[in-house]
């Protein structure tokens, strides 16, 4: 198979935000004069298998920003996915070949309705929504990326959940074969990571099935990830095929191996210092106009606290201590 690298890639090939964005207006314009689509039957989730495939019955979500997503380029050759290698572009390289369906999700602990379930029997029962959402890298960089996903909640209330169920555990595929940074002691395998149940209910946090309107790339995460504004991308965890609901707070595989510098909560905090960079301020990938991963001329701005999302979340954190629970 061959494996075009980002600069084979010709702007031609590029999804186009002008046709991107038109398709989306006319879907809003489509969904809000149906009104009444909105919960309707026919809105129920389908996941084309084919890569690239377009994503049906999208709703726009009240929870976008209005800020200029990245091009699509940047989205899907610059990202953290170390089951591919820690290099920004190792996941676009080794994660071609992925074949990321069929695909199960096994639901287990404090919860009425457990079990395996196929991912179209997942998703099938909820909508679509499309969320422009800023992601902000404990390395000092971010995007805005217009995800495709399903609110976390909706889902979390088809299982039941049992009143002493605290927190969700989130693990990753382990799969050596088929993601080849697994082969490797960078983390301890699989992947894990956690919220509180009250982080998981908030309507702003997803599980994400696509981008710009089509089904998820392999490297961005395929075929199901989560997706938490208000925290470091290091909590959005990808490629999910374990949800557990547990009384007991999870620890996550960078709070494993380096719980000096990546707490539990790791929410966005301008405030408090990585041991070994300021979390001040940060690079917003591509705004220095000169094409693919332009980090290192990207334009510095102040990195806002929650990342934007305050407004909607300081709430989950009244009486804690941030700079003692990072």
């Amino acid at each position: 198979m061959l494996i075009r690298k980002p600069a084979d890639i010709k702007p031609s090939e590029i999804t186009s935000k002008d046709a991107y964005f038109s398709r989306r207006e006319i879907l809003r314009t489509g969904v809000y004069a149906g009104g009444s689509l909105l919960a309707g039957p026919g809105l129920a989730a389908t996941l084309p298998e084919a890569r690239g495939a377009k994503l049906s019955g999208i709703v726009p979500s009240e929870f976008s920003t209005d800020e200029e997503p990245n091009p699509y380029i940047d989205i899907t050759t610059y990202n953290n996915f170390w089951e591919f290698g820690t290099g920004k572009s190792d996941p676009f390289r080794n994660a071609q070949d992925f074949e990321p369906r069929p695909w199960s999700i096994t639901v287990s602990g404090e919860a009425e309705v457990t079990g395996t379930f196929d991912l179209e029997d997942f998703v099938k029962p909820h909508t679509l929504e499309e969320r422009i959402y800023r992601l902000r890298c404990v390395e000092a960089w971010s995007m805005v990326i217009p995800w495709v996903g399903i609110p976390l909640a909706s889902i979390i209330k088809q299982f039941k959940p049992l009143s002493n169920a605290k927190y969700l555990r989130f693990e990753t595929l382990h799969d050596p074969e088929r993601m080849p940074g697994q082969r490797g002691r960078s983390l301890r395998w699989p992947y894990v990571e956690g919220l509180t149940m009250a982080e998981a209910m908030h309507p702003l946090t997803i599980f994400a099935v696509g981008l710009y309107g089509e089904v998820l790339p392999n490297q961005n995460g395929a075929p199901i990830r989560l997706i938490v504004p208000w925290k470091y991308g290091f909590k959005s965890i990808k490629s999910i095929v374990n949800i557990e609901f547990t009384e007991r707070q999870p620890r996550g595989s960078w709070q494993r191996a380096q719980p000096q510098e990546y707490g539990f909560y790791a929410n966005v905090n301008p405030n408090v210092d990585h041991p070994r960079w300021s979390q001040a301020r940060e690079r917003r990938i591509g705004s220095a106009g000169d094409g693919l991963q332009s980090i290192f001329g990207a334009k510095k701005q102040e990195t806002l606290m929650f990342n934007g999302y305050g407004e909607q979340v300081a709430h989950l954190y009244e009486g804690l201590d941030l700079r003692k629970n990072y």
